[in-house]
């Protein structure tokens, strides 16, 4: 959304319908992902991580939190002291994620298809060579704030963060939830190397949502700030 200056930019129906549709699919990813880590807010690196193995991060999110509810651990094998160990739980975590589960896969996809779309119309009919990738020349010489409001441009810093969000993050939130699904990772063993495992997919998949949640931030305090109303309209009916 163009938020520069007082002059407004007439968005093609296209890219107000996606727009739409990946920032009601992106909510229902960030409430439904927060559901999921409330179940278990530890995140690790390599291939795999539970209650009984460090965390590189846990996070106070639930009273998943630190519970530790666990009866003494158990060794799965009795002539190997530092073999794989087993526990009881002794505390009633939260664990009702299911639906939360399902519905992320849902909006996940629902994301993708319609942020393919995008991306395709996007480079073809010339969206992000015009609006998005920020220019050579801009580069060497950034336009005034005047110049900009003239063009309707968005500035170097705008497009720049743009860029880093559409090329970088999203795909790589998108790759690392792919990477989290055996069934993917059989066929495509390659995404598993990749990212170090399954635990450092997830991780980095949190890392990369947390960073597109700042930017989203960012982006809905610039509208406020620049004309809530005007800024809609834009994007809606597109005047």
């Amino acid at each position: 959304m163009l938020v520069s200056g007082p002059f407004m930019h007439a968005h093609a129906v296209w890219v107000r319908v996606s727009h739409w549709i990946v920032t009601a699919g992106v909510l229902t990813l960030g409430y439904t992902g927060f559901v999921i880590l409330m179940a278990h807010p530890r995140l690790y690196w390599g291939d795999a991580g539970n209650d009984l193995t460090p965390a590189l991060i846990e996070l106070p999110i639930s009273r998943n939190y630190q519970h530790g509810g666990w009866a003494a651990a158990t060794p799965l094998f009795e002539d190997r002291a530092a073999g794989p160990v087993s526990a009881n739980r002794t505390y009633n975590i939260f664990n009702k994620n299911g639906w939360g589960r399902s519905l992320h896969f849902l909006a996940a996809w629902i994301v993708v298809l319609s942020s393919g779309v995008y991306f395709y119309l996007g480079v073809a009919r010339g969206h992000f060579r015009a609006d998005i990738w920020p220019a050579r020349a801009a580069i060497v010489a950034p336009q005034s704030s005047a110049d900009r409001q003239v063009r309707r441009d968005y500035s170097l810093q705008q497009k720049w963060v743009y860029s880093l969000v559409v090329f970088v993050a999203a795909p790589v939130i998108a790759l690392t939830g792919l990477t989290m699904s055996p069934a993917v990772t059989a066929a495509f063993p390659l995404l598993l190397r990749a990212f170090g495992g399954y635990e450092s997919a997830r991780t980095v998949h949190f890392f990369a949502f947390v960073a597109v949640a700042l930017f989203l931030i960012v982006h809905v305090v610039m509208v406020v700030r620049s004309g809530f109303r005007r800024q809609i309209r834009s994007m809606t009916v597109g005047v």
